[in-house]
This record gives structure tokens, sequence and C-alpha cells, in this order.
């Protein structure tokens, strides 16, 4: 791993990550690169025994985790066993854009997932989030999606940031019932204006809507 460290990706990174100060700085496609070859091997005993003290150990340990063929539940035990570790927004969002194999299991892992978005702990309840956001907006799921969201009442800032996020890829994919749900919902006046701001950034809305959506933002007291 430390022969792989690049001084100046590490500043950049560490700037991004403002939580944690554990960087090394290796680039993710070296790391990518490395889980591949773990999880062809020995990936069991690697998990056991994976060190944890710089963030590029735990982001590799949730790469791995993604390429593991094993059944659902043995996965699924990984998973648990792995977000104890995540404590920033970065390892969180790449482990669950990395669990590909959701795609084959989406009933168990949807049922797998609820009690992490009904959590009190910052990181859990945005991993449950950005799974919602990554695998579940979907005609099949998204009225359930926005009724999850709506209910994820939490004040810290990378919940509020993701919930946000989700809502905009919500209206990306599906704009008439997240319209609906925008006009009819209890977020707290940040994360509603944050989706609101999110959603005019997406090069995929034209400017019509986008005054629509901005005209939306609401005022604090």
């Amino acid at each position: 791993m430390l022969s792989h460290v690049d001084t100046d990706f590490q500043k950049f990174t560490a700037s991004l990550l403002p939580t944690i100060d554990n960087v090394l700085g290796v680039r993710l496609p070296v790391l990518r690169k490395l889980a591949q070859t773990i999880a062809k091997g020995d990936w069991r005993l690697y998990l056991e025994t994976a060190e944890s003290e710089y963030f590029e150990e735990v982001m590799l340990q949730g790469m791995v985790i993604g390429y593991i063929q094993t059944d659902i539940e043995e996965a699924l035990h990984t998973v648990t066993t792995f977000i104890p570790k995540i404590n920033n927004w970065s390892v969180c969002d790449s482990f669950c854009a990395g669990l590909k194999w959701t795609k084959n299991h989406k009933e168990r892992v949807w049922e797998f997932i609820q009690l992490y978005l009904f959590s009190n702990k910052e990181y859990e309840i945005r991993f449950g989030v950005v799974m919602l956001l990554n695998f579940y907006i979907e005609e099949q799921y998204i009225d359930q999606v926005l009724e999850l969201l709506d209910q994820t009442h939490c004040e810290d800032y990378y919940v509020q940031m993701a919930v946000a996020w989700a809502i905009s890829i919500c209206y990306i994919k599906l704009p008439e019932i997240t319209m609906n749900y925008l006009q009819n919902n209890t977020l707290d006046h940040f994360t509603f204006n944050k989706a609101l701001q999110k959603i005019i950034e997406s090069y995929r809305v034209d400017q019509k809507t986008k005054t629509i959506i901005r005209n939306m933002k609401r005022k604090r007291n």
C-alpha cells in the first residue's frame, strides 16, 4: 500500500475529507485493482485480518466486498461487519456503489437496509440512503423510497446531504412522482433546499423546470 502513495493526491483527498486525518494518498484505480486481485483469492482471510489504520485500507476492504462471489447471506454478513468502519462520506459512497450484486437480490437487500435507515448513527443512515439512490430509484420502489427519505429526520450533515442527493436523483429519473412529493413532504428546510439545489445543478433538467424548482425554495424564518 505504501509503495502506491501519491503525495499530491494525498493533499487533494484530505481536503475533501475534513472529518478524518488518516489519508495516505493512494488513487482509487490502484485500490480497485488490488481489490479485484484479493477477491479472486482467499478474501475471507483478508477481511478477517485486514488492518484499518488508514482510510485506504478501509476503502480497500469495502471494494473487496463488492467483488466477492458468494451467496447473498454471506455477502450481507460481510457488509454488516464492515459498516461500523465507515466514518466518512467517501468510503460510504464508494462502498455502496460497489455492491452491484444487490441488483440480483433486490428484495433481500431492501429488507437488509431498513435497519440502517432507522439507525441513530450518521453513517449507518447514510449507508441506507446511498443504497436507495444507487439501486432502488425505479417505478417499483419509488413511492417507498420517497416515504423512507421523508422519514429520515436527522440533523447530521452527511445524512441531510445524502437525502438531498437521493431526492434529486428521484426527480431526474421520475420527475412527476417526485414533484408531487416535493409539494407535500416533511423535510427540514436545509435538506429540502439542498435537494432543490441539486436538481437545479443537473444538466438533465431544462431551464424552464429549473425556474419552477428555484421558486419552490423555502425561506428560513
